[in-house]
């Protein structure tokens, strides 16, 4: 960290809505300064006002998360406006549901580019930041999805592949101080829920009942769930945990 700087700074990936905007308001609460960063900067700055309002310090971003020349920008100007990043969160994800008979090329192809290459290209443009500062947390936003989902081919092997870059970043980087975990999040009432159950017909709040009833802690997950899970891996004592993937679903089983 720089001495005119001792704040830490963290950037949070599709940082608009729901998981993202959760996790990037508790990180500004826990005294990051929070880069957010979504395709459409506009979108990202209303959780960046949110942050600004409960006193955090905080820096809207836009980028595409599967370029790599948005990416290396974003990242520059994230390290030259706010500080230099030792935290990532890896959230931003899409949705392109459909039975494998009917999944077109791009409906792979874009949820591949979004997931594992966003997720590739930010943490190797973020990883020089926390080496040089000998202490960083990457986590990975996976999702129960990826012990398999009816209609998700494309989603779960994303979500699944996380799981192992996961592990990997564990592995390369443990000796510089920067751990590297994943979330695998269970029902989450978010908009990207909201979509699935407007896609199948079902009323938002009996898509929430259902799932709920068959959750053993009752109920669904919301977004504050995994930004508290979020915060405790960017902690200062989860240095020792590393690799691992959390499934934040209510229950043992997805």
């Amino acid at each position: 960290m720089s001495e005119a700087n001792s704040t830490r700074v963290a950037i949070v990936t599709g940082g608009a809505r729901g998981i993202g905007a959760a996790t990037a308001q508790r990180l500004a609460a826990d005294g990051f300064a929070v880069a957010v960063l979504d395709l459409d900067e506009a979108s990202a700055q209303g959780t960046v006002d949110a942050i600004k309002a409960a006193g955090g310090q905080g820096l809207a971003v836009g980028a595409d998360v599967s370029d790599a020349e948005q990416v290396q920008t974003a990242v520059d100007r994230i390290a030259a406006e706010l500080g230099a990043p030792v935290v990532l969160v890896n959230n931003a994800g899409v949705l392109r549901d459909n039975m494998l008979f009917k999944m077109s090329d791009s409906d792979w192809d874009i949820v591949m580019n979004v997931h594992l290459r966003g997720a590739f290209l930010m943490s190797r443009a973020a990883q020089k930041h926390m080496i040089e500062q000998k202490w960083g947390r990457i986590v990975n936003l996976s999702s129960t999805s990826a012990l398999g989902n009816r209609g998700q081919a494309n989603y779960s092997t994303a979500k699944a592949g996380l799981q192992g870059f996961t592990k990997t970043l564990a592995i390369e980087l443990g000796k510089f101080g920067v751990t590297a975990n994943a979330i695998a999040p269970g029902f989450i009432q978010t908009e990207m829920t909201k979509a699935t159950a407007d896609r199948m017909g079902i009323p938002f709040d009996d898509f929430i009942k259902g799932a709920g009833a068959s959750i053993p802690v009752a109920r669904v997950g919301q977004p504050e769930d995994i930004a508290h899970l979020v915060s405790f891996f960017c902690s200062e004592g989860a240095g020792f945990i590393s690799g691992q993937v959390v499934y934040a679903a209510g229950g043992p089983k997805a």
